[in-house]
Order: C-alpha cells, then structure tokens, then sequence
C-alpha cells in the first residue's frame, strides 16, 4: 500500500489555513513584529520566508540527491559574472503551482500580494541580457530537472540606479541588500580562500619535474550565499551560489590598540571591496585591476568548490570532467581555465599534460560579442602583478600551443601572432577570448549569423585549427517569467484554447494558427493587449506626467543605450514624423507612443548624450499643439526586471542595431513571444525570428551585414548621404540647430560630428530604408485585424526561442548531461526527533 503521508503533508503545507498560520508566524519570529507595528516589507519578508519554507523540501533533496550521484551524470556549472534573476516571491509561486492558493491565504489576512511583491527589490546582479540570459538558462535547467549549479558574485551595489535629471543620466547606488535577502542563505562553512599578489617559488624534482608554490601578497576569503532557483511544477530546485569577498580576519586589535584606527579594519576593506560593485569603473587601473580581481575572485571560489564537491563524494580529479561541464558565459570568467591548471598542478601533484586534458575536456565557451572592444585583454603587468603564477602558465599554454601549431602549420608569422595569447603590439596583453577558445572542448556562437561571423571573422584562426569545437546554440527565453508570470491575461487567453503543456513545450504554440482567422479570438487577443496598454499608459502618467493614448501604436526600443543598437535612428523617425506635422499640420500620420528604457554605461559620454537627446525631443513634442496626440515619446528610466510590463503592452519591436553588430538579442523574443511585431535589420536572432514568423509578419530594413561590410571597404561617405537625401539633411540640420536644446546649437553637435564624419554604425546608410518601413507599418496598423492576426502569429511560430530548447540542446551536444528526477521526501516535523549516528 502506497504511503501518503508525505502528500499529505504537501497538501496541508499549501492548505489556505496552513499559509496563513505560516505567515503570521514568520511575521513573529522570523521580522520580530506583530501587525500594529508592521510595515509593508516586513509583511513582504513574512511571506516570502512562508514561501522558502516550502521550497527547502524539494531544495534540500535535490542536493542530496545530486551530491550522490554517480559520475556517469554531469552536474552542469554555469560560470557569469552576471546573473539577472529578477524578484523571486512571483516566480517561486507559479513554479511551485501554489499562486492562487497564496493569493487567496494573503487576501484573507488583510493584505495584497501585488502590493506584497512590489517590496522585492531588483537583485543587482547584471545589466543586461548576458545576465537575463543566465537566468533564463537556470530557470529551464531547473525546469527539464537537470542538475546544475550557477556561479556568480554576490554584489553589494548592483548595477546602478538610473535617474533622469534635465534629460540626463545620473548614476545612484542601488543598495538592493538593503532591507536583506530572504532567499540566500549563507553557508560560512563553505568559505575558501583566494590568493593574490605576491611571487612564486619554483623547483623541479629528481624526475625533472617541475613543481611551483605561489606565496601570495593577500588571502582574501570567499563566503557562499545559496538561492534556490526553482522548476516548473517538479521537484528540481537547482543553486544559485553567490560569492562575497571578506578578509580572513577583519579586525586588527595591534593596530587599533597602537592608535591606527583606520588600519585596523583596512584589510576588511579592502578584501570586500572585491564584490562591493558589479563593474567598477575600469578607465583607470584601479578600476581595472579590481575588475580583475572580481573575475579571478568568481573563478577560483567556484572551482575550489567544485573540486572539493567531487572529492568530498568518492571521486578523484582524472574524472572531474565526467562530474562536471562547467560552461563560461563569455570572456569574463576564463581566467578559470588557468586557475584550474594551477589547482590541478600546484594543488593536487598532477602533471602539465594531464592537467590539460582534464582542463580542457571541464571547460566550454559561449561567445557573446563580435565587437572587438568586448573581447577581454588584460595587461600583462598588471596580470603578472596580481596572479604571478598564472601568468607563467599562460606563457607556458602559450609556448606549447604556438610550437604546435608551427609544426603543422607552417610559419605564418602573422597569423601565429594573431593565435597567440599574447597581444604583443604596443603594450602587452593577454587575449582572454584566445584563452577561452584554447582551454575549452566547445565554443558557440548564440544566434546563426553570430556563429557565422565568427568562424569567418572574429575566431576564424582558431575555426580553421579546431572547428570540431564550433557550433551554434541560439538564445531562448524562459516561457514561465516572459510570458506566464508577466502577461497572466493572455497567458490564461491561451491555455483555454490550447491547455497548459505549451509552457513547458513552448512549440505547442503554433496551435494558435488556428485561431488567428478566428474574428472572436483575435478580438480576445486585442482586448488583452488594451487593458496591458491602458495599465502601462497609467504607469507612465503617474510617473512621468504624460498624458498617452492606449489606443495609439506602442512603438518600444528596450535595451542599454549604445551607438550600435542605434536609439538615435528611431529619434531620427521621430523627429521627421515631427518635421511632417510642422510642416503640414493637417498631415495623416497614425497615432503612436515611443517608449524608450535602458542605461549608458556611466563613462560612455555619447550614450548618455543620446539620452538627453531623447529628453530633449520629446519635451518638445510632447508639448508642441500642432502634434496634439499624435505623437508622444517617453523614456521609462531605471529600466529593469521590475518593468516587465513593457514587454507584453508593446505594439512594435525595435531591433534596429547595424547588422553584424548584434549578437543575438533575447529582448526581441521577449517581445515576440507577447505579441508585438518587429521591425528589424537582417541581424542577429532577427534574422531567425523573421524565417520562423514568416516574413509577411516581420517588417525589414536596411543593409545586410555582408552589405555593411562591402560598402566600408569601398569607403563609406555619410556627407554622401546627407547631400543626397533632402529629408535626412533637414532633419540633421533641425536637431544641429538647436531646436531642441532651447535655441542652444552646441549642445548635440558632438553627436552630429559623429554621425557626418564618422557614422560609424551607418544610420544615414539606412535611414530611407526605416523610414519606409516605418510608413508600411503605420498603413498595417490602421488594418486593425491584419495586425492583431500578425500578432497572433509572431506568439505561435516564436516556439524556437524558448530556453528549454537552448538547454536541450546544450545538453545533448556540449554537456552531455542528462535529467535527474528528484524524489520528494518532506521534512515531517513528528519524525524528525535528531539522531547521529556515528
């Protein structure tokens, strides 16, 4: 007979009754206060430790199971400097299938849970989408209930908050860490120790040998902070494991009694200094050497972790790769490949040629750029002066390698010079992306043209040596946060229609072709995406002060505000829509809302400038009669997870970066799978997002990046086009004048210097091409069921781009790791009366 006790446990765990017990007691002995006195996020700390209460059953036996498992089953590291996990209390409760009777148990106590998750601050652990993209990735390791472990830091002040001051960008410390974390839990006794600084002392052996000892200049100890990441409806809840820096004794008590105050916590200091900040500011080398430091830090807390996981479970290190696929998400991190080199070697007694093979078998690569600038180097000195060691490791891989490949490859000396992985033209540097295509068994690329430009361009000498390693893995977003989670209204519209196995099985989507014809569902369709407009439009009157219309074109550009990614192109349509009306205030033009989000780099003086253009615009616009209500723009500052709601109210997609620029993107899946249309370049994931929609539902412009190429090689002239194109020349001339900068005609020059003498990611190349693209589009959404059909379409053939997809297949051609099922044994508090046995 089967026992039940523990679903019944379960059950009574999730019983209304339960939960509400379980929050008042949280609120008592968990924050320490009773109700009278109780703020909003002590309330919101209650629930989400009710919450974590019922997530440690299926946390706890999913690390006991995989701590025992056998090394035939990898478990799957993931080694990113950025995380980007977004709040956690939501998404807990839809992956667990518990968000109703949560709602219901919080609504009876008085309490909103909206309101209750609006306390979640925003983890700041990443800025972007190589840190969503992580995030998606452990959301969908979780889900297909493979074993996995992430690895990143545990930063004090994440990425900055933005705040907008007279158009501006001003950077302000995001404390997110605050009010404290209810997710992490610290395990001290799992710190190790990290080396720095210092010299090294070499010997070689009667075998000849030879052997090194690093004596460090600084120990800095690295203490683990797990979060448990959650799977869909199973019982796998994988590991976030965050690492803080601290100093191994953070008191001095001789100097504070000899009167050196300041000294005497100078070490703790200056070991937390290490994860005070997600990127510091490396224009200087300060900045510079404590990024270093930060990578090195992650690499070496994470591999100490791992090797004495394996050796702790009955393995030795000739199998460590069988135990574990540990995957580095780009550049960042691949001082690891070194690190693991000189634990092996330095550590635990192995030999060079043994170590290599284990290196290399442990270690895959995820390329994330093709721009030339973002493909890591650090100065030798400066890396000589911080890990002396591993600077004579990287000269000994370095010498091995170069002699390998003179000796089948002949002497060409230029392409020898550009293998190596030391840049020796003017200062000396190591070339991280060399590092990490030569440690490692795999590379990818992360959208078909990435790969493509890759093998032929950027990697090409490493392609021609091993291109068994090159293959390409799309990026895929996980359906559970970007659609379930953010968008519950057609979320609900499309599980009646299709039941709920889609949000596991994302390919299931393209059921709905067979309602896009259908008048009733595509009205359905229109009214979710209304109420999600008329709430953003809400948002954006009560922030901002503006005043939209719900029922105009929500035209969206979402994502860090750089040259590439080109916001300035859109504000050059905006401006000539605008140009339009003052010309002709009688003029035709669909109404429509620009909303622009996103962040410039703090140093990077031409994003930000960018941004105060946007400003600069739309309080001309915004305010301008003639324009009335059709026209506004907006720029939503402090863009984050949090601001999920841009994704599903969005009408239209901006992907409009210069072609063979973009990586691949998973903002524009994420608008997809909601929804919105694209206009795009033919690059990056746009291009395998319009094969998959078909291209009558994808609005194209401008050059390829073949065409791009060809049309620099025959060099390029933007005074050609600004003579050339009367529109264009009026518009430059508008913006040059001063026209939104209250009569001031320096202030947006250097920007407008930029593009006449440079252009360099050619927006005067493909302005004629957006602009008619962006008529076509304002003559389709006038055909209100044309475009809601496009709609429905984009969200059925989107499937591809789902995480689980990417993970499967990562899975199956690189990790070669399988899922685990995880058998729930609950902690049943009558039980558990502690007995050790000995």
């Amino acid at each position: 007979m089967k026992d039940t006790s523990s679903d019944n446990d379960n059950q009574q765990q999730v019983s209304i009754e339960n939960l509400r017990h379980s929050l008042a007691d949280n609120l008592f002995y968990i924050t320490g206060k009773y109700t009278e006195i109780a703020t909003l996020n002590d309330f919101y700390l209650a629930l989400a430790y009710t919450v974590r209460d019922r997530l440690l059953p299926r946390w706890l036996n999913t690390v006991r199971t995989v701590t025992q498992l056998s090394d035939n089953t990898k478990v799957v590291s993931c080694l990113s400097s950025e995380f980007m996990v977004g709040p956690h209390l939501v998404n807990h409760l839809i992956n667990l299938g518990i968000y109703d009777q949560v709602r219901q148990a919080v609504e009876e106590s008085g309490l909103d849970l909206q309101k209750l998750a609006e306390q979640e601050p925003e983890p700041g652990l990443g800025n972007g989408s190589l840190g969503r993209l992580a995030a998606c990735y452990m959301d969908s390791l979780s889900t297909l209930e493979i074993p996995a472990i992430g690895y990143g830091i545990r930063y004090e002040f994440g990425t900055f908050k933005q705040q907008i001051r007279d158009g501006w960008q001003v950077e302000i410390t995001d404390k997110w860490l605050q009010k404290g974390n209810p997710w992490e839990i610290v395990r001290p006794e799992a710190a190790v120790e990290v080396k720095f600084g210092g010299y090294t002392e070499g010997y070689t052996d009667e075998e000849d040998n030879y052997h090194a000892t690093w004596v460090p200049h600084q120990v800095v100890k690295g203490i683990p902070y797990d979060t448990p990441i959650s799977g869909y409806k199973v019982n796998t809840v994988n590991t976030l494991r965050l690492w803080k820096a601290e100093a191994p004794e953070s008191f001095n008590f001789q100097a504070f009694n000899l009167g050196d105050y300041y000294g005497a916590v100078d070490q703790k200091v200056v070991s937390e200094n290490i994860t005070k900040v997600l990127y510091p500011n490396d224009e200087h080398i300060p900045g510079r050497q404590l990024r270093l430091e930060q990578q090195f830090f992650l690499a070496s807390c994470a591999l100490q972790d791992m090797i004495r996981w394996h050796l702790k479970s009955g393995g030795n290190l000739e199998t460590f790769p069988d135990k574990f696929a540990v995957q580095l998400n780009d550049t960042h991190p691949a001082i690891a490949i070194v690190e693991l080199m000189r634990l092996l070697m330095d550590e635990h007694d192995i030999q060079w040629h043994d170590a290599w093979e284990i290196t290399q078998q442990t270690f895959s690569y995820t390329n994330h750029t093709l721009l030339p600038e973002a493909l890591e180097k650090w100065p030798v000195n400066l890396l000589g002066r911080l890990l002396p060691r591993h600077l004579e490791i990287i000269y000994e891989i370095n010498r091995r390698f170069l002699e390998e490949v003179r000796n089948s490859n002949g002497r060409d000396g230029h392409k020898i010079a550009r293998l190596s992985l030391i840049d020796e033209t003017g200062e000396r540097y190591i070339r991280m992306a060399n590092l990490a295509c030569l440690g490692s068994h795999s590379i990818n690329g992360v959208a078909e043209l990435h790969t493509e430009l890759l093998t032929k361009d950027t990697l090409g000498d490493f392609y021609e040596l091993f291109p068994h390693k090159f293959s390409n893995k799309t990026n895929g977003v996980t359906p559970r946060r970007w659609l379930v989670q953010n968008n519950p209204g057609l979320t609900k519209l499309i599980s009646e229609k299709i039941g709920e196995h889609w949000i596991t099985h994302l390919d299931d989507l393209r059921q709905l072709e067979g309602f896009a014809d259908d008048g009733d569902f595509r009205y359905r369709w229109g009214q979710v995406k209304l109420d999600l407009k008329r709430s953003l439009a809400g948002h954006i009157q009560q922030r901002l002060g503006v005043t939209v219309n719900p029922e105009s074109l929500f035209d969206v550009q979402v994502k860090p505000i750089h040259e590439y990614k080109r916001q300035h192109l859109n504000i050059l349509h905006i401006v000539t829509l605008y140009h339009r009306i003052k010309q002709d205030p009688t003029v035709n033009i669909a109404p429509r809302t620009f909303i622009f989000a996103g962040k410039a780099a703090p140093g990077y003086f031409m994003a930000k400038l960018m941004i105060k253009l946007i400003h600069s615009v739309a309080e001309v616009i915004n305010h301008d009669p003639d324009v009335g209500d059709r026209l506004k723009v907006v720029f939503l500052p402090d863009y984050n997870v949090l601001c999920q709601i841009l994704y599903p109210a969005a009408d239209l997609s901006e992907q409009i970066s210069t072609a063979g620029k973009e990586v691949s993107g998973t903002g524009n899946m994420k608008f997809c799978l909601n929804g919105a249309l694209t206009i795009g370049t033919w690059d990056a994931a746009n291009i395998e997002i319009c094969q998959e929609v078909g291209q009558e539902n994808f609005f194209r412009f401008g050059l390829t990046a073949d065409e791009v190429y060809q049309r620099k090689a025959e060099g390029y002239n933007p005074w050609d086009y600004y003579y050339g194109n009367s529109q264009l020349k009026e518009i430059i001339d508008l913006i040059g004048s001063g026209h939104f900068a209250d009569e001031d005609s320096t202030l947006f020059q250097p920007l407008i210097d930029s593009l006449l003498h440079q252009d360099q990611y050619m927006l005067f190349a493909d302005y004629q091409s957006y602009l008619d693209c962006q008529d076509s589009i304002s003559r389709v959404w006038c055909d209100r069921d044309r475009w809601l059909k496009m709609s429905i379409l984009n969200t059925a053939r989107c499937g591809k781009f789902s995480s689980d997809r990417a993970i499967r297949e990562y899975c199956d051609q690189i990790w070669h790791s399988s899922p685990v099922s995880i058998q729930l044994a609950d902690y049943v508090q009558p039980q558990t009366a502690l007995r050790v046995d000995s």
